[in-house]
């Protein structure tokens, strides 16, 4: 561990583990800034672009300063969207992984009442989106007065969806005291007042100016009408082999036309887009994070937050209204310091908003012509082969923790009056096991998931189904 950087902020060593396992071993500009300034109690501003790490830069020093035997909420995070409330509870889940702090995360599209019994068991730090917050604290199943630290993360497209009210009305349930964190790609007119009104001094840290995210990314346009789009994409999709890609539509009926045109062609793909169900919404950023399709069709619901690794290609079938939208687009490659693409299909009616993103990003989009049909016949065979070739699944950020980490279930939850300190008390009558063996216990109605750590796991297996738990030999698997 003497090489991970991150110990000169003095991390708790459980910390410092998890950040050693995740390769989390050289902070980030705005991680070495941030971090500190958390760590010593103070209000901090931060405005970057996504990409630049700022999650692991709140998460880690809070996982750090988390008192573990505290049952309420010491730290609630905001997020804009389902998507982002899931991929930041990931994150900071497998943070404070070694730490075993609990990490729920609530939000709308999903059944109420088994959150509140989430929220009733031992729960470190709430991630969620303002709505099903303020919803579970006026039902009192989430108690804020224990919170040290509040995050506003992506404030800006979370006031701009209308969530401001929420915000405010959130902190009514906190302590004064607080640590409040805002992060933002842009600082406008309500992020200004927010912060005026609800912070204490706060250090502002500014990373990245609105042309940084696209210095490592080659831009380059194709002139191109509605009714040739289609085709055209295949041929660019053949002629450059992407890795992973997302292509952005401006509409979601756009997202399903051209999804179901690619299935046709025999491309493996997915979509996404915010009127898809939830649950469906969630598996195919699953699917497209695991590797089981290289190209992602999405609205712009993509376009903000939501991280995904390694992708090398963005293409703008739709070219975009916006310049800031541009910018968060194309953002999504060219990440942590690696080299990415971004390809626009441009109608001749919108060249004049053409030349403004190249006036607001101060970088040229090249003009390329569509490469001649005969040129491309032998890659698009070898495009259609490799979307028959099953592909390897990728292994997820938090997998490195399963060597040494067994997730045991238990036969037996609330109907039987299990509680966790049960587990606890009779797991530490094993050999060899002690408190500090046992993770994170999730109780529910008729089972318990229990994680064995440091390797334990077949020890626990091994003995346990012979043990009685409140007066009864319980089914382990």
């Amino acid at each position: 561990m003497t090489d991970n950087q991150f110990r000169k902020f003095k991390l708790d060593k459980s910390i410092c583990e998890a950040l050693t396992m995740l390769k989390y071993t050289e902070p980030t500009p705005i991680q070495n800034k941030v971090i500190p300034l958390i760590l010593e109690g103070r209000d901090v501003v931060g405005k970057s672009q996504t990409g630049s790490g700022k999650t692991a830069a709140f998460a880690i020093p809070i996982c750090d300063q988390v008192d573990w035997l505290e049952n309420l909420p010491q730290a609630l995070i905001l997020e804009p969207t389902r998507e982002l409330a899931v991929q930041v509870q990931e994150e900071i889940f497998c943070i404070g992984r070694k730490k075993r702090i609990k990490v729920p995360a609530v939000f709308g599209g999903f059944p109420i009442d088994k959150q509140i019994q989430t929220l009733r068991q031992k729960s470190h730090i709430v991630v969620g989106t303002p709505g099903r917050i303020l919803d579970h604290l006026q039902r009192e199943s989430l108690c804020g007065r224990q919170v040290k630290y509040l995050v506003i993360d992506e404030a800006d497209l979370m006031l701009n969806m209308g969530f401001l009210e929420d915000v405010e009305l959130i902190m009514e349930y906190l302590p004064k005291d607080r640590v409040t964190l805002l992060f933002s790609a842009t600082t406008g007119e309500h992020v200004r007042e927010l912060i005026g009104r609800h912070m204490k001094a706060p250090t502002m840290i500014e990373i990245e100016s609105k042309t940084e995210t696209v210095e490592e990314i080659i831009q380059e346009g194709y002139m191109v009408e509605n009714e040739e789009k289609a085709e055209a994409l295949i041929d660019i999709l053949a002629q450059e082999d992407p890795g992973y890609c997302v292509i952005f539509c401006g509409t979601r009926e756009m997202v399903h036309v051209l999804y179901r045109q690619m299935k046709k062609a025999g491309i493996r793909c997915g979509m996404l887009h915010g009127l898809l169900d939830q649950r469906e919404r969630l598996k195919t950023i699953d699917d497209f994070r695991d590797g089981r399709f290289l190209f992602l069709i999405s609205t712009d619901v993509a376009a903000r937050g939501i991280d995904f690794d390694n992708i090398t290609h963005v293409i703008n079938y739709d070219f975009p209204l916006g310049n800031e939208n541009y910018v968060h687009r194309i953002g999504r490659t060219g990440r942590n310091g690696k080299s990415g693409k971004a390809i626009n299909f441009i109608r001749e009616s919108e060249k004049r908003m053409l030349r403004s993103i190249e006036e607001y990003t101060g970088a040229s989009i090249t003009i390329r012509v569509r490469p001649a049909e005969n040129e491309l016949e032998e890659k698009k065979r070898m495009l259609l082969k490799k979307q028959k070739e099953r592909l390897h699944t990728k292994e997820r950020k938090g997998a490195v923790f399963n060597k040494e980490i067994s997730r045991i279930r238990i036969g037996g939850g609330r109907r039987s009056k299990i509680r966790a300190c049960d587990i606890v008390a009779t797991i530490c009558g094993i050999d060899g096991l002690e408190a500090e063996d046992i993770g994170i216990i999730d109780i529910r109605e008729s089972l318990t998931y229990v994680e064995i750590l440091n390797g334990k796991g077949k020890d626990v297996l091994r003995v346990l189904p012979s043990m009685t738990l409140k007066g009864k030999v319980r089914k382990v698997r």
